[in-house]
């Protein structure tokens, strides 16, 4: 396991860069994923406006005018965080990122220079086209121009949906520690995330006019892949989104012994027994194996993106692939929860974890869509 990148790099190519600690291997791969989902997401929302599916918004802006001092100041202050707590990481000895993050320690030259340095490029960059009189122009900006916007919306709310649900799932652990449990990096609910990061994407396309099935049907492999890349952020870092104990012997040769069952040793979370001669802040491994789940997951959501990518051209009607998606993504989770550590309810007897019930639910709400859907008459695509 690789708890950050510092390890990964070590073990791989025998460098010894302590800043690499304060780069999570979990929070590595959500990026990935994120830059995944935003590529993919972008390519259909092009297609579908080709397609003239997809409309574009005029926005009024003013050209020429020179930089403000409330921006000049806002790019010299996240100039400095980021230079005082990210470039000052590199240079600490700190062994624990989260605490050195929310601490008051950095670099204060790093902070002041890179400060700076972006309120310069601000200056720099609205000087360039500062006009004797500035002008009010008329743009036009396509949906497919606003993924940054929606990838930092799904991103901010996906955080906080996943930090919630998780919290919610595990009520003992908030009680027991309410500030390390809501700022901790680990603890992550996908569900909780998807929830709340699809009712902020719904408000945000709403108010630009974005059609909300097309961008649906557009984010659906994109939420997949994106799901896919994270799970192997699970499995390197070992955040404790493991299987059950898995002690029966491999039955296929061909089979790596990790594939099948893996005791996820130096894991980040620190959970099992002390790894023998191991010294340092991970030093567990888990007692007994156990299946690899995020493992499976990626495999079988990498199939999934592959299999919605496939169809995406030929579904017509708007809302019917994201139906699949939600039923497909139902299917997977609902069948990994069943060999996949996690936390039951009990309710009139029954015991279902807190996915299993979002999965069912899913599920369903998949299937009325399409029937709800497929009563209307499928929009014929236009070719500009």
């Amino acid at each position: 396991m690789y708890p950050n990148l510092y390890y990964a790099f070590k073990d791989l190519f025998g460098v010894n860069w302590t800043g690499l600690r304060f780069i999570n291997s979990f929070g590595f791969f959500v990026a990935l994923a994120f830059i995944g989902a935003a590529w993919t997401l972008t390519l259909e929302l092009k297609r579908k406006s080709q397609q003239g599916l997809l409309h574009s918004e005029e926005q009024k802006i003013v050209i020429g005018q020179p930089a403000s001092t409330s921006s000049l100041l806002l790019n010299f202050v996240l100039g400095f965080l980021l230079g005082y707590k990210i470039i000052g990481a590199f240079f600490s000895n700190a062994e624990n990122p989260q605490e050195f993050i929310f601490s008051s320690q950095g670099n204060w030259i790093a902070g002041i220079l890179l400060g700076g340095l972006f309120a310069f490029i601000k200056w720099y960059e609205k000087n360039k086209q500062k006009l004797a009189k500035p002008e009010e122009r008329i743009i036009r900006i396509w949906p497919h121009d606003r993924v940054g916007d929606l990838v930092i919306f799904a991103a901010i709310f996906g955080f906080a949906g996943a930090k919630i649900f998780h919290n919610l799932e595990n009520w003992d652990e908030l009680m027991r520690d309410p500030v390390g449990s809501l700022l901790s990096f680990s603890g992550l609910t996908f569900y909780g995330g998807l929830i709340c990061a699809a009712l902020a994407i719904w408000w945000y396309a709403k108010k630009h006019s974005i059609g909300f099935w097309h961008l649906n049907d557009a984010a659906a492999p994109a939420l997949m892949l994106a799901y896919a890349i994270g799970r192997i952020g699970c499995m390197v870092a070992g955040d404790g989104d493991w299987g059950i104990a898995n002690t029966k012997p491999n039955p296929f040769s061909w089979l790596p012994n990790w594939m099948w069952s893996f005791r996820f040793p130096h894991n980040v979370i620190g959970e099992g027994v002390q790894i023998p001669g191991c010294v340092g802040q991970y030093c567990a491994q888990l007692p007994e194996p156990v299946y690899p789940t995020p493992f499976y997951e990626t495999v079988m959501c990498l199939i999934l993106f592959a299999f919605l990518w496939s169809i995406r051209k030929k579904v017509k009607t708007p809302g019917i692939l994201f139906s699949i998606y939600l039923i497909v993504n139902g299917i997977e989770r609902f069948l990994i929860e069943k060999i996949r550590v996690n936390t039951k309810y009990n309710i009139d007897g029954f015991h279902p974890t807190q996915a299993e019930i979002i999965s069912f639910l899913m599920v369903i709400t998949g299937i009325a869509l399409i029937v709800y859907l497929s009563r209307k008459k499928p929009v014929v695509e236009k070719v500009s």
